[in-house]
């Protein structure tokens, strides 16, 4: 088949076969291309839209890529179900087999001894909200002129500053808290940036944004551990998510 090579992950050789009818990008099924003893998982992709020029251009179409990016994930988690792969970044394109396999020899010693490092583990995400906050200085003020006395209204509003600190204070000390448990008891660990608001969708202030690299054999343990944490601190909202491929451990920007 003509085209590009659209490139997903590279993993060691595997036996078990991938779930059947999977697609990957632009609707062709993923396939396997072997050098030495890494495997390449390839698709097949229309220059019309992976040359260098139109892949520019739709990497602004939110749609296009929206799209692609479900369909590049999907590949990765069923390789994640069969083996262990190192994902490569979103849009990795070569002109052919044979750029794909200059590539897998340019990096082959990277790329083994990141997959020995990763084989058979995990990665599980771990945020932390703050559900409702209790109003502070940036909150509608009461008017003076509702208060008994300036004096009580100061004091209100004191009292309202002093329970969204004691608020913060205890959301870090929980977040704190919960990240050197899971650490301690993960291989790894990583700290991402609080996700912005809007941007996600979450409801609440994210306060902690982790992934930890866990092996698979004791992965019940780890959601377990996450799971006797949830319900703890009230207004405090703990979501997992995962088993993922070890995006945050292999070097590899999704």
């Amino acid at each position: 088949m003509t085209g590009l090579r659209y490139v997903y992950a590279v993993c060691r050789p595997f036996k078990a076969p991938l779930q059947s009818q999977l697609t990957g990008v632009a609707g062709d099924p993923p396939r396997l291309l072997v050098h030495h003893d890494l495997v390449a998982v390839v698709s097949h992709v229309p220059e019309r839209d992976f040359a260098e020029g139109p892949l520019h251009a739709h990497l602004e179409d939110l749609d296009w890529l929206s799209e692609t990016a479900r369909a590049h994930q999907g590949v990765i988690d069923a390789l994640t179900v069969v083996t262990t792969p190192l994902p490569l970044r979103l849009a990795t394109v070569f002109r052919d087999d044979s750029g794909v396999r200059t590539m897998l020899e340019a990096r082959e010693a990277d790329f083994c001894r990141t997959l020995d490092r990763l084989t058979g583990r995990v990665e599980w995400g771990v945020k932390v909200y703050v559900e409702t906050e209790p109003p502070g200085d940036d909150a509608p003020a009461e008017e003076p002129a509702k208060a008994t006395s300036g004096r009580d209204y100061l004091r209100r509003r004191s009292s309202r500053v002093r329970a969204h600190e004691d608020q913060w204070q205890r959301a870090e000390e929980f977040a704190s808290g919960l990240h050197a448990t899971l650490s301690a008891f993960a291989e790894d660990s990583r700290l991402h940036p609080p996700q912005n608001a809007k941007l996600s969708g979450a409801a609440g202030r994210n306060v902690l944004n982790a992934a930890y690299l866990v092996p698979r054999a004791v992965s019940e343990e780890f959601v377990e551990l996450v799971d006797r944490t949830k319900g703890e601190v009230p207004g405090m909202r703990v979501e997992l998510t995962g088993p993922w491929a070890a995006y945050s451990f292999a070097g590899e920007k999704p």
